[in-house]
C-alpha cells in the first residue's frame, strides 16, 4: 500500500484549513502556520496519523468486521459511495437517520421493506396492481434505496466508522461513541481531534482532498481483505493435507 507523498497531499490541498476565526484550539498541535488568516494544516501530522488510521483499517478488514463510511457532504457523496462499494463496505451519503446505529433493529426492519419492494417489482408478483400502486410503490422504493441503499446488506453493527467532517456528522460520532465503536475521521481545523480515536487532520471541504484521503483508506482496506483471503486459503490447504 502506498502512501500518498507530502507532494501529493500538497496538490489535493490537503493542507487548507478554515479561517483563523473559525478554529477549535484542540487543533493547535496539527497546525503548521496561518497565511492570510487562514490556517495551514501541517502535512507531516496528516501523514503520521494516515499511517496510523491505515493500519488500523486494515486489522479491522482483516478481521472480517465492517466499517461504515459516512459522508453526507454533496462534494464527498459520490467519492464515499464509490470507495465504499469497492471493497464491499457499508455508507451512508444521502442523510443520516437519528437511530441509524443505536436504534438498529428499527433500521433494519425498513431494510426488509425496500428488498420486499424490490422483490415484488421483479418477480412479477405484482400484476394484479393497478399502475398508480406500482408508481407508488417504485417511489417508495426509490426514496428507501437513497437513504438505507449503502447499508442494505448489513446485518448487524459495523466495528467502525469512518466520517468526513466529524462537525458535520455530530449525530453519526455520537452514535458510536454510545456503542463503543471504533471512530475514524477526516478533521478540519475548525473541529475537535479528541471527539475521534484516529484523527486526520486535513481538509474536509475539497473534493480532491477528501478523494485522496478516503482512497488511501480504501487501499489499506483493501490488504486487510486480501491478508484474510489468503490466511483463509492456507488454513484450508493445511486442513486438506492433513
Amino acid at each position: 500500500m502506498q502512501k500518498p507523498t507530502y507532494k501529493e497531499l500538497l496538490d489535493a490541498g490537503v493542507h487548507f484549513g478554515h479561517l483563523k476565526k473559525k478554529w477549535n484550539p484542540k487543533m493547535a498541535p496539527y497546525i503548521f502556520m496561518e497565511r492570510k488568516g487562514i490556517h495551514i494544516i501541517d502535512l507531516n501530522r496528516t501523514m503520521e496519523s494516515l499511517d496510523r488510521a491505515a493500519a488500523a483499517m486494515k486489522q479491522i478488514a482483516r478481521s472480517g468486521r465492517k466499517i461504515m463510511f459516512v459522508a453526507t457532504k454533496k462534494q464527498a457523496r459520490e467519492i464515499v459511495s464509490n470507495a465504499a462499494q469497492s471493497v464491499g463496505m457499508p455508507y451512508v451519503t444521502d442523510r443520516w437517520l437519528g437511530g441509524m446505529m443505536t436504534n438498529f433493529s428499527t433500521i433494519r426492519r425498513s431494510v426488509k421493506k425496500m428488498q420486499n419492494i424490490e422483490r415484488m417489482l421483479q418477480d412479477g408478483s405484482l400484476e394484479s396492481v393497478t399502475k398508480k400502486e406500482r408508481l407508488t410503490l417504485t417511489r417508495e422504493l426509490a426514496k428507501l434505496q437513497k437513504v438505507l441503499g449503502g447499508i442494505a446488506n448489513l446485518n448487524r453493527l459495523p466495528s467502525a466508522v469512518f466520517i468526513v467532517d466529524i462537525e458535520h456528522e455530530h449525530i453519526a460520532i455520537a452514535e458510536a461513541h454510545k456503542l463503543g465503536l471504533r471512530t475514524f475521521g477526516m478533521v478540519d481545523t475548525n473541529a475537535n481531534p479528541n471527539k475521534v480515536d484516529f484523527a486526520i487532520p486535513a481538509n474536509d471541504d475539497a473534493s480532491k482532498s477528501i478523494n485522496i484521503i478516503v482512497n488511501h483508506m480504501v487501499e489499506a482496506i483493501k490488504e486487510g481483505l486480501e491478508e484474510r483471503k489468503s490466511s483463509k486459503a492456507e488454513k484450508e490447504s493445511a486442513a486438506a493435507a492433513e
